[in-house]
């Protein structure tokens, strides 16, 4: 026999058994993907009908049995349309579709609004995705006046974007979740807007690499500057276990965050600072077997520490666009990794079934535990980032 041969037939075998795997993955997705959205649709068409025209949900408190809202200016707001656009997009009801209308006119003043630094979550993850969707020149130009908004609150001593004003606990504090509202001044600037929006992106991006990341590619929550020198006063956390402990969903905002500046700049730099993230998140010592972290990886009483589901679906929805951008085994590992998120939070373990969970999707997340807000909870953007990690993994993988 040709030496050849053997290497050929192992080549085949190899092809063929990850052939297979992928097939089997693809599988089990589509039916995840269906199911997940057909039930999101019932769960919001529920919850749609205990919302008041004012406020919009943000969780729901069992023992009442009554959703837990909050004032529009609330950092959460955009998730509740945003969720209904991607429902509606997967589904075409056109109910679902006339409420996410409903709810983007609750929050379009918030286009104006500069008292922190969550316009990307308020604003783009609702009127980006209805841009995306109807392409209404009004909606482009909220996204791009809310931009505006959110550049006030750029720091040029600083080199960052302020995250919350002055408080008891802080001076000039700058969070690691403002990586997430990054992608709206980037989408701006890229699309007819000024590029300043951009420039301040990735400076504020260079920034956090700087003074918010660990030798490990951990991340501090918080880093405090005074205002005038831009000097950094203290590395904190204010969600997290401790100062030098690793907050679960702030390594899920950094990954996701890092992963959309690499698809709008290019820079290499970010994708391998993403990438090392990922690593330390999905090897990390304490990350259970299921890939739904617990609160804080650094957290006390594990296995008994409460875990937050919210991490676990923003991380994979970032592991899915971190797999566009990879090859071989990292990309392999990235999607399995993903998925494997995806099916937990699929599981009856942390999925509500059609009328409990006040009609969110998602149970088990945690807010803030060391402040005692928002503990064991379906939060509202644990379900957008799991709706839009579905739909990344059939937009990007399913039967390619």
């Amino acid at each position: 026999m040709n030496l050849k041969q053997p290497l050929l037939l192992l080549f085949i075998l190899l092809s063929t058994l990850g052939f297979t795997q992928t097939s089997k993955r693809d599988q089990v997705m589509s039916k995840l993907i269906t199911d997940n959205y057909t039930l999101a649709k019932n769960q919001y068409l529920y919850m749609m009908k205990q919302v008041p025209k004012d406020s919009l949900p943000q969780s729901y408190d069992k023992a009442t049995n009554k959703l837990i809202l909050n004032h529009i200016t609330w950092w959460c707001t955009g998730f509740y349309p945003g969720s209904l656009l991607y429902i509606f997009e997967q589904t075409h009801d056109e109910t679902i579709k006339a409420e996410a209308l409903r709810a983007l006119k609750v929050i379009e003043s918030n286009q104006t609004f500069t008292e922190n630094h969550d316009l990307g979550f308020m604003m783009y993850c609702s009127y980006g995705n209805a841009y995306r969707l109807f392409k209404d020149e009004k909606y482009k130009q909220i996204i791009f006046r809310s931009a505006e908004s959110l550049a006030t609150r750029y720091k040029p001593k600083m080199k960052s974007i302020q995250s919350w004003n002055k408080n008891q606990y802080f001076n000039c504090p700058v969070i690691v979740d403002n990586m997430m509202n990054l992608e709206m001044l980037n989408w701006v600037s890229q699309h007819g807007g000024d590029p300043k929006y951009q420039a301040i992106s990735e400076t504020h991006t260079n920034t956090t690499i700087q003074n918010h990341y660990r030798s490990d590619f951990s991340s501090y929550h918080v880093v405090d500057y005074d205002l005038e020198t831009g000097k950094v006063l203290k590395k904190a956390t204010h969600q997290g276990a401790a100062n030098t402990s690793a907050w679960s969903r702030g390594q899920a905002w950094g990954l996701y965050g890092f992963i959309v500046m690499y698809r709008d700049t290019k820079n290499i730099k970010y994708l391998n600072f993403a990438k090392n993230i990922a690593k330390f998140i999905l090897h990390h010592p304490n990350m259970p077997e299921d890939k739904v972290p617990y609160w804080d990886f650094d957290a006390g009483l594990q296995p008994l520490a409460k875990r937050d589901a919210s991490a676990a679906a923003i991380t994979a929805s970032a592991l899915m666009e971190l797999g566009q951008f990879t090859t071989g085994k990292e990309k392999n590992e990235f999607i399995n990794a993903g998925v494997k998120m995806m099916e937990s939070l699929s599981s009856d373990t942390y999925l509500a079934k059609v009328g409990e969970n006040g009609g969110f999707l998602i149970k088990h997340c945690v807010g803030a535990l060391p402040l005692n807000s928002e503990i064991d909870v379906p939060l509202v953007y644990a379900d957008y980032y799991l709706l839009e990690a579905l739909k990344r993994y059939k937009d990007w993988y399913l039967n390619k």
